[in-house]
């Protein structure tokens, strides 16, 4: 996906099962030429589809791509994997940018979130 480097880094935020993931686990060939563009694009596109819940991405050193899509719904699903423009991104991936990849698709049935509370100001006592 694109490169957030100025946003905090935070996971999407549990949501109020059920809801869907989408896991999608990649290798990248060495042909990237337009990747970044088309990964930005579908980026932007996916949030305009009814029930798009939010996107969590992360990239090991070794070169192991994960993307997790949420969505509020199957339906929601379905309009992301058949949309057009996200389908010829798709066959330009197998084409090209993936080396493999593996997508799963899961209902989730229980979601938590856990957030630390910034720490309290320091109190300094005067000496004495």
């Amino acid at each position: 996906m694109s490169d957030h480097s100025e946003v905090p880094v935070a996971p999407v935020a549990a949501f109020e099962p059920p809801y869907y993931v989408a896991v999608f686990t990649t290798v990248r060939s060495e042909h990237q030429s337009g990747y970044s563009e088309t990964s930005a694009r579908m980026e932007d596109l996916v949030k305009d589809v009814p029930g798009f819940l939010g996107m969590d991405h992360a990239q090991t050193p070794g070169g192991l791509g994960i993307t997790v899509g949420y969505f509020r719904d199957a339906d929601a699903l379905t309009r992301w994997r058949t949309d057009a423009e996200h389908r010829a991104a798709q066959q330009r991936g197998r084409a090209e940018w993936y080396q493999s990849y593996t997508l799963h698709v899961a209902k989730v049935e229980r979601s938590h979130s856990f957030v630390r509370a910034e720490d309290p100001p320091t109190v300094r006592l005067p000496a004495g």
